[in-house]
């Protein structure tokens, strides 16, 4: 066997967990053990999409992140390889970019429109954090099949979609997402949990998953009292990431 040349039966895929006002230690160790009850699976973890050619010889990609962009040159890249074959399962803020104004709410800026056409949505808003009912959009789909409507105290994300989306899980909202700069909105069913397509591979992406530690809000605050785990409290949540896991691994099957 050539050194470039992949064992037979292994799955290679790289997790990107880093960015702002989140607990990404936590997350980063809970999609890891998820990975690891896999154990053909080997993972490479980094803090940004900068290693394009561990990414490209991935056999699929796990994102939780907020706030972090790739570059131009690394968006192209990301969207080549989902196209030809790649599938990338991207949790709750990877396609959130945050600035605060001067009036101290908070704006989603269309700064990398071409990173959220292939994610197929942008973060643009939550309410805040509460209970909230998550629907089934299609539940012939083998990826939620079974899945019954469930509560969920976390954050309900309002985004602006960019793509045609195959949407699995859903929830409505009206009413006003305090802090944001976008802050009133209508009635409307936003996606929980969808597939977006590009040529021969996918995006999986679903939007649950908030999680923040005492010291997660600095520079902003030095002490955030309440530590929040939200959707990963709940058993579903972990159904959704192994089956998330499994639909990704798939891609080499």
């Amino acid at each position: 066997m050539s050194t470039n040349e992949k064992p037979a039966g292994r799955i290679d895929c790289v997790l990107v967990a880093a960015g702002k006002y989140h607990d990404i230690d936590f997350a980063r160790l809970e999609l890891l053990k998820l990975l690891a009850e896999v154990e053909h699976i080997r993972v490479r973890v980094f803090e940004d999409y900068s290693n394009l050619d561990a990414i490209s010889n991935a056999d699929f990609l796990v994102t939780y992140t907020c706030d972090v962009i790739p570059s131009l040159d690394e968006q192209e890249a990301l969207r080549a390889w989902v196209a030809a074959g790649g599938r990338w399962i991207a949790l709750h803020g990877t396609a959130s970019i945050l600035r605060f104004l001067d009036n101290g709410l908070v704006d989603s800026p269309a700064l990398a429109p071409h990173f959220m056409e292939t994610l197929g949505s942008q973060f643009i808003a939550h309410p805040p954090i509460g209970p909230h009912r998550v629907e089934v959009a299609d539940p012939t789909h083998p990826l939620v099949d079974g899945i019954e409507p469930f509560e969920v105290i976390d954050e309900l994300y309002l985004s602006d979609i960019h793509a045609d989306l195959h949407v699995l899980l859903d929830t409505e909202f009206e009413g006003d997402a305090t802090g944001f700069a976008r802050t009133k909105w209508r009635h409307a069913r936003h996606p929980v949990l969808y597939l977006r397509p590009i040529g021969d591979g996918s995006v999986l992406y679903l939007t649950l998953g908030h999680c923040r530690g005492h010291y997660d809000m600095q520079p902003l605050l030095d002490f955030w009292p309440e530590k929040q785990r939200c959707a990963w409290e709940l058993p579903v949540f972990y159904d959704l990431l192994r089956r998330g896991i499994a639909w990704g691994k798939a891609s080499n099957e």
